[in-house]
């Protein structure tokens, strides 16, 4: 039987020379670590900047090219509370999704003591990361950027400046379907604006000179339409991987698949919360993932182990 790459690489794992658990240093206390998750990137920050002021110029655009001047009020009430307030949605979702821990393993955990402390029985197989010095759980993969191994991760975002794990795809999730709301919105309020610029005149249809209003009416066309196409295919592929209990990662590295298969009402609970409610579509609402253990470190690999060996992490 042919070892795949992925094989080889998780049979090192098992070896002496590989675990070291006496290299690694023990983890800060709880104490001593901040509440807060933030990921110092460049890169991840200056995007997550520029997403906020690209919302901000669809707002700015809306309400003082399109909705103010209008004559009719009703119009500019309804279509201006509902866009701001879908804006203020996607803003809300993507500050918890950057700012929420994605599902990191403790950095630092793969010491002596702690290996010993898991009491490893024949067949179970525990993973190190030896990039942070942690137990990996199952499903884990260590993130470049974020210096940490990641439960379930699914990819690191750099407009959210964050990895989108276990804990915060929710959030994610949210952010992209309201910002593809809000563009489709905008992108109808423009069309219906320019029909109504072209009926009248120019200089009536808006506070600022025809000129302006034209350059500011199509950055926001072009802006909404290329956000609407991004975000709607971020959101499918987010909804078809929760439904299919599979990663972005584990799709990419065609791994093999280890965990209980549930239906997909069960997999968009379990991202969600128990039971279904409009909290679902609330950025506030910390989802309730059940009584599963998302700590889980062992994999219990019979199938792919020798019977009574046990792996190099229990005979440390």
């Amino acid at each position: 039987m042919m070892i795949t790459p992925v094989h080889r690489f998780r049979d090192i794992e098992r070896t002496p020379e590989y675990l070291q658990p006496e290299k690694c240093v023990p983890p800060p206390s709880r104490a001593s670590l901040g509440t807060m998750w933030f990921i110092r990137d460049g890169c991840g920050i200056a995007c997550a900047v520029v997403t906020w002021m690209l919302v901000f110029y669809a707002d700015f655009v809306v309400l003082l090219v399109m909705l103010v001047p209008s004559r009719d009020y009703v119009y500019s009430v309804i279509n201006g509370t509902l866009f701001n307030t879908l804006a203020f949605l996607a803003l809300a979702s993507h500050f918890r999704a950057m700012l929420t821990d994605p599902g990191a393993v403790p950095k630092g955990n793969a010491t002596k003591e702690f290996i010993e402390s898991l009491q490893l029985k024949p067949g179970q197989v525990v993973y190190k990361c030896p990039k942070c010095c942690s137990i990996k759980p199952d499903r884990a993969h260590h993130c470049s950027v974020c210096k940490r191994c990641i439960r379930k991760m699914d990819h690191h975002c750099p407009w959210v400046n964050n990895c989108v794990g276990e804990n915060n795809q929710k959030y994610f999730v949210l952010f992209t379907m309201y910002i593809a709301l809000i563009s489709l919105h905008a992108l109808i309020m423009v069309g219906f604006h320019f029909l109504y610029c072209f009926e009248e005149d120019w200089t009536k249809c808006s506070s600022f000179s025809p000129p302006t209003t034209v350059i500011l009416l199509i950055l926001l066309c072009f802006e909404a339409l290329l956000f609407l196409i991004f975000t709607s295919v971020m959101f499918g592929t987010q909804v078809h991987s929760i439904c299919t209990d599979e990663t972005g990662i584990e799709q990419l590295k065609k791994e093999e698949r280890r965990w209980a298969k549930k239906t997909k009402w069960m997999n968009m609970k379990a991202v969600f919360g128990h039971p279904f409610s409009i909290a679902w579509l609330s950025p506030f609402a910390t989802p309730d993932q059940g009584k599963a253990d998302p700590y889980q470190v062992l994999s219990d690999l019979k199938t792919r182990s020798q019977p009574g060996r046990r792996s190099a992490a229990g005979k440390e």
